[in-house]
């Protein structure tokens, strides 16, 4: 069993020509195929072809089988000699091949087959007792290019690079004791999360906190500029973190903290893992946290990074916020002297987990507040590039195999269909993708943050429209609605009029984060929606949901729909109360009904005197 599982690994891929006579050395052995091999061989060399273009795929099919003989001869061979061995040989065999550094062009090419192969017995070891531990460890500095020692005790694995280190404290039976990270100038820090992942043998994301460590040291130049960069990234976060204690008070919550801080969620660096700002909750996750506190649902971050810059920045290499405060109540900055601050070619970073969809227009109040350029854009429909964030696919320049038709499902509604409009080069909203938001001193930030809460809520409520379902597989009743951009941060939702022949129309302008302004156009000919443009900014604003918004605006209509109905059988009644006895008090009872079951799906709060006409907040329970 053990044998058939290591020649598996060895030999998933087969070994290529330029790793054959290297396996064959370590083997001690000559794996040549037989002469029967060879006879096949030439047997295939010397058969002819018919006909100059019959030649060349011929002689291609000829290469195909030699090496196809040529490796199920080999791999023959392997079986053979192994087959009547003990495990522990093989075993040992296969460490020796892991242990030697792979020679050549496989250093460089991290999907080589050699290397793949390894780390696949690397993940089937599981890593259980110290030596296996180690070996994992050794594997993962080689993959990421960094260094690995070994203690004298051998209980110590220490993960070098010309920046950092990472210490990690072992048990004689492999358990893990600690995990400590020293950057420059810094005493060893223990690091609780990596001290957890390693634990867990998460070995995936211990090995991105190394790339994210060594990330952060991908700068031009020597060490001593290198630990210049970091020293303003300690600065910056310093500031940050002054910044959102002076904005926080005693009484303040998370959730507050998050949409309406300055400075949004800060959680510091710790080990790989950069300071992130928590700066924008959807309501379903305001809701979930009100009704299960302390369950940490995770909002919108950016991540506070520094990378290279193809320009030189003057950046603090020295905190810069005093104790005292401006009249605006913003913080008070020191001045960039000669001694507080140092010129180099790097440049903070707010960083996406994602590239994000932002408005042409956005981009520009950014870069004009930094007065740093964002590199990498590329300008397209705004609307597509929401489109594809939602369904976190990949955006494809031709906008035609983008879909744009989307059916959303609502309990107690007719499936609503959404065409996504996204506009002409002319009329419609241009956007980008942003990665990651450049700037280079600390009162930028909470600008930057405030202007992403205003894009990410327009693009909550464009999103809110896409789903995965882009066919009507039952065949149901539909809403159709079209979802068209204006101008800057506004849009409509076109549909038609619910007791009427026209269209009606929904104009949403989202002024900020925390404002949003609606207003609703129909024919003059059409019967009037008891749906006041307050009522709908109200449910937008509680909701942030375009499909619950048209919820309720239909529901209001059906509502209206079965009270005029009622008040045409009093009239009735009144005339021939004899012959309409039935009828009214049936449809009071339809009536009752139907509008009971409105009112609780929608959320709405209506007064005792004329429901029809109250304004009310959609319930985001729904």
């Amino acid at each position: 069993m053990g044998h058939s599982c290591c020649c598996k690994y060895l030999g998933e891929r087969g070994p290529s020509p330029a790793n054959s006579l290297e396996m064959q050395r370590v083997l001690g052995t000559q794996l040549l195929p037989g002469p029967q091999s060879r006879s096949e061989q030439e047997s295939l060399r010397s058969r002819p072809q018919p006909g100059s273009c019959g030649r060349e795929a011929g002689s291609q099919g000829a290469a195909d089988s030699v090496k196809l003989i040529s490796t199920n001869a080999l791999m023959d061979k392997l079986h053979l000699k192994y087959a009547q061995k003990p495990w522990i040989e093989t075993l040992k065999l296969v460490r020796l091949c892991m242990d030697k550094p792979p020679r050549g062009s496989i250093c460089v090419t991290q999907h080589h087959p050699l290397l793949s192969c390894l780390e696949k017995i690397q993940r089937t070891l599981n890593a259980k007792s110290l030596s296996t531990v180690m070996n994992r460890l050794e594997f993962l500095s080689k993959q990421r290019g960094l260094k690995s020692h070994i203690s004298p005790n051998g209980t110590v694995c220490y993960l070098t690079s010309d920046m950092f280190y990472v210490e990690v404290q072992l048990e004689k039976d492999g358990k893990v004791i600690d995990v400590k990270l020293a950057h420059p100038g810094e005493a060893p820090v223990v690091c609780d999360d990596l001290v957890q992942l390693l634990r867990m043998k998460n070995y995936d994301a211990f090995g991105k906190i190394l790339e994210g460590l060594l990330n952060l040291y991908q700068i031009p130049g020597n060490s001593d500029m290198k630990a210049k960069v970091y020293l303003a990234l300690q600065s910056l976060e310093k500031d940050l973190y002054s910044m959102s204690l002076l904005y926080r008070t005693q009484d303040v919550n998370r959730v507050t903290e998050v949409l309406h801080g300055k400075a949004g969620h800060l959680v510091p660096r710790t080990g790989g893992t950069p300071m992130s700002i928590e700066y924008y909750l959807s309501p379903y996750q305001v809701l979930e946290e009100e009704l299960n506190p302390g369950s940490q649902v995770c909002g919108i971050k950016v991540f506070v990074t520094v990378g290279s810059s193809n320009t030189t920045h003057k950046l603090p290499i020295s905190p810069l916020i005093v104790d005292s405060q401006t009249g605006d109540g913003n913080p008070a900055f020191l001045p960039l002297t000669d001694e507080l601050s140092m010129d180099l070619s790097a440049c903070f970073f707010l960083t996406f987990h994602q590239p994000f969809p932002m408005s042409s227009s956005n981009i520009q109040e950014i870069q004009k507040f930094t007065g740093v350029l964002i590199d990498g854009l590329k300008l397209a429909s705004l609307h597509a590039l929401i489109v594809q964030f939602t369904l976190n696919d990949e955006y494809k320049e031709d906008l035609s195999m983008n879909n744009s038709c989307f059916f959303v499902s609502l309990p107690d509604c007719p499936k609503h269909s959404y065409f996504i409009n996204k506009g002409t080069e002319k009329s419609g909203i241009t956007g980008a993708l942003v990665s990651k938001i450049p700037f280079t001193h600390p009162k930028c930030v909470p600008a930057i943050i405030e202007i992403l809460r205003h894009q990410v809520t327009y693009n909550t409520l464009i999103g809110s429209c896409v789903s995965e379902n882009t066919t009507n597989e039952d065949c149901s009743e539909l809403l159709y609605f079209e979802v068209s951009p204006q101008k800057d941060t506004s849009f409509s939702i076109s549909f038609q009029h619910p007791m009427g022949e026209s269209l009606a129309c929904v104009v949403a302008d989202v002024l900020s984060s925390r404002q949003i302004r609606c207003s609703l156009h129909t024919n003059p000919q059409d019967v009037t929606l008891n749906c006041c443009n307050d009522f709908i900014t109200r449910v937008m604003e509680r909701c942030m949901s375009v499909p619950l918004v048209m919820r309720a605006i239909f529901k209001n209509a059906v509502t209206m729909k079965v009270d005029g109905e009622i008040q045409n059988m009093d009239v009735i009644s009144e005339q021939n109360p004899e012959v309409t006895c039935k009828q009214t008090a049936s449809s009071n009872s339809t009536g009752a009904n139907l509008s009971g079951a409105s009112m609780l799906n929608s959320g709405m709060e209506a007064s005792s005197s004329t429901a029809s006409t109250e304004c009310a907040i959609c319930d985001i329970s729904v």
